[in-house]
Order: C-alpha cells, then sequence, then structure tokens
C-alpha cells in the first residue's frame, strides 16, 4: 500500500519544511535483489501481505517485531482495521519464496495515528506501526535491524522495498538524499511507489546500516517526485510502550508500589 499526497500539496510540503535543497538527479538507481547472494544481509526487510487487500514493506528491528507504516493497518477501501491474523511476514520474498514466513499476533499502529478522510500531509508524523509477530525469527540469515535517530538535510540515505511493479523482490536504492526535515518527518529523494509504505529507510555510520524512518508516502515537489518518511524517535519508543502495556507489563519509568514495604558514502549491506 501507499499513499500519494496530491499535486497541491508539494509547495504546501515545501513551506511546511522550511524550503528544500536542490533538487538533483545523482540518486543511485535501483537495484534488484532477486538472488539469494545479492539480498544477502537484507533479509530482514519482507513483504507484508495484508489478507486479500494489497501489500506494504516491513523490516525486523527485533527477532519478533517489525516495523512498517501505519496505514497499512487499515482497508484502503472501508478504512476499517485489517484482522492482524490475516496479516503475514514473508522476510526476504523473492521469487515466490520467503526466508521465514510468519503470522502477526499484535499490530498497533501509533496512539496518534489517524486513519480515514483525505491525504493529509499532518498524518505523516505518527504513520508508523508495529508488528507483534506469532513466532520470532531467529535464522542466522536474518539479522534484525538497529535503528538510530533521524539524519540531517543533505545526507545521504538507502533503502530497501517492495512495490507493485517489483512485488516479487526487494530492490535496494544505495544512495538517496534528505531533501529536507524537521522534527517529525523527511522529505526524501529515494524512489518508491505503491506498496513500499512501511519501507526502511537506512543511515549508514561505521559500515553498519540502521533504521532511520519508515516511508509513509510519495509526493511531487518541482515535478519530481519524492518520498515522505516518519521519525521514528519518539513514535517508536509510544509504539514500544503501547506493546508493553498491551501485555501487562508495568510502564516503563514508572515505579511499582509494593503495598506495606517501604524504599525509596556508499550504501554497503550489512554484513559485509
Amino acid at each position: 500500500m501507499m499513499r500519494r499526497l496530491p499535486l497541491l500539496f508539494g509547495l504546501a510540503l515545501v513551506a511546511l519544511l522550511g524550503g528544500v535543497a536542490g533538487l538533483r538527479a545523482d540518486d543511485a538507481g535501483l537495484k534488484s535483489l532477486e538472488t539469494s547472494d545479492m539480498g544477502r544481509g537484507w533479509d530482514a526487510v519482507g513483504r507484508l501481505n495484508l489478507g486479500t487487500k494489497g501489500f506494504c514493506t516491513g523490516a525486523l528491528i527485533a527477532p519478533d517485531l517489525v516495523l512498517t507504516a501505519g496505514h497499512c493497518l487499515f482497508d484502503r477501501e472501508t478504512g476499517a482495521r485489517i484482522d492482524p491474523a490475516q496479516i503475514e511476514f514473508l522476510a526476504g520474498w523473492r521469487n515466490g519464496r520467503a526466508v521465514a514466513y510468519r503470522g502477526v499476533r499484535r499490530a498497533l499502529a501509533h496512539p496518534d495515528y489517524v486513519y480515514g478522510g483525505g491525504d493529509s500531509i499532518a498524518r505523516v508524523p505518527n504513520d508508523v506501526a508495529l508488528l507483534q509477530l506469532d513466532q520470532a525469527i531467529r535464522l542466522p540469515s536474518v539479522t534484525p535491524f538497529a535503528t538510530a535517530n533521524q539524519p540531517q538535510r543533505g545526507d545521504q540515505v538507502g533503502i530497501v522495498s517492495y512495490a507493485r511493479d517489483r512485488s516479487e523482490a526487494p530492490s535496494l536504492q544505495e544512495v538517496c538524499e534528505v531533501l529536507a526535515q524537521r522534527d517529525d518527518m523527511l522529505m526524501l529523494t529515494c524512489d518508491v511507489d505503491f506498496g513500499s509504505s512501511g519501507a526502511p529507510v537506512f543511515a549508514l555510520a561505521g559500515g553498519v546500516a540502521r533504521v532511520v524512518s519508515v516511508v509513509s508516502a510519495k509526493a511531487e515537489v518541482e515535478g519530481r517526485k519524492v518520498a515522505l518518511g516518519t521519525a521514528l524517535e519518539g513514535p517508536l519508543a509510544d509504539l514500544k510502550a503501547e506493546l508493553l502495556r498491551a501485555e501487562g507489563a508495568p510502564r516503563p519509568g514508572k515505579p511499582r508500589v509494593l503495598r506495606g514495604g517501604s524504599g525509596s558514502a556508499k550504501f554497503v549491506r550489512p554484513g559485509e
């Protein structure tokens, strides 16, 4: 799935993000990871099948947790929440096979995300979701990605995604750019399309790829297609807290009360 913000949002988007860096044409092209060798190190990215309503892209950030876009959890036609039992994560899906197949035990959109009505820039900052798998994926070839703080304007990033014209294998774009950013969202030159929603955006630090955003929507600015991504720092912490509450665990940072007691450059594949 993928939301496309209407063209009229282009100028509003530029103003919202405080202008953009020069639109350049030196991004890397898409490279299909259609073989197991080409996809080595990227198998923690997978296709999310959403019942019979389409698919999104997601990435493991823990053996049993998949990060994706919040709007992927809603039926585009009816606006109803998709039953988690109808969602399947296909890790490293390519050419009709996956490295691992998992169902979804619990699906949480950010508590401040509101689905419905027309597409809106205002929904992008909270357009993130966390899926808890019915069984953890613990395979040597599937290493969950760490996350990191969002990049800054002008920084280079990369992306691995599925899309409607490349649904049978993920594609890697090694280099795209952060055109503009604010605390809660990014504008990127990354090549995305329907099905790329929830795709992980990576930054490289110390030779390690870390997820710094997820794709929310595509738009158009000055005649060029761009991608919009969420910032992860706050929203991801909120989602992890929601997951703990859903599991009945005490809220992090809140002391328990015991009655009767006292006390005080080139984007490389991970692993290469």
